[in-house]
């Protein structure tokens, strides 16, 4: 026979676990729209079928150069190839003026983390998809959810609230890294990527 104490007791349970799992980290992120939906799938499939290092490259000093200038967006579209309107905006409010497109940088770390792309990128030999998931097949860019307290993108914060995987990649977040290194039999320490 189930009493009241116990009808009470597993409704506030269950409250809790709502409020802890689902309503907190909704509450905690704050989303927002990139500038333009740029369709890599477009750029890297049939239609274009441009590398990913034809934008994302290498500086000669081994930096990752990170998202291209819009002189590089200029270089195929001085003008509107077609009746898309993002595509259209892109070249009115961005390319014809000479104005830098203010994208929103998902993997961004924290300000004491060094990360070098080279090092994984060239010497390893991991896929940005490792990382950074599917991004290149995408149609349209997701929102960067931002943490309101910290500031940072939900993608290098660490587990989930709920210990669920959000995405089935690896991911940017610190416990990724770690079990990627401990796969690998890297040995480091601490000070190697933070400073």
């Amino acid at each position: 026979m189930i009493t009241t104490g116990r009808i009470m007791f597993f409704g506030g349970l269950g409250a809790s676990l709502a409020v802890g799992w689902l309503i907190f980290p909704a509450l905690l992120y704050k989303h927002i729209d990139q500038p333009l939906q740029f369709s890599h799938s477009v750029h890297t499939g049939e239609a274009a079928g441009l590398p990913c290092e034809d934008c994302h490259r290498f500086g000669e000093d081994g930096r990752f150069q990170g998202i291209p200038a819009v002189s590089k967006c200029a270089e195929c579209h001085a003008a509107a190839l077609s009746e898309n309107p993002e595509e259209q905006r892109l070249v009115e409010t961005y390319v014809t003026p000479n104005v830098e497109i203010p994208w929103l940088v998902y993997s961004r770390q924290p300000e004491n983390v060094f990360f070098s792309h080279i090092h994984h990128v060239k010497l390893a030999g991991l896929e940005c998809e490792r990382c950074h998931g599917p991004h290149g097949k995408t149609d349209n860019l997701r929102p960067l959810e931002v943490n309101r307290i910290s500031g940072y993108s939900r993608d290098i914060w660490g587990r989930s609230i709920s210990r669920v995987r959000m995405q089935p990649w690896e991911g940017m977040k610190m416990d990724d890294c770690a079990g990627c290194h401990a796969k690998q039999g890297v040995v480091d320490s601490c000070l190697d990527c933070h400073k």
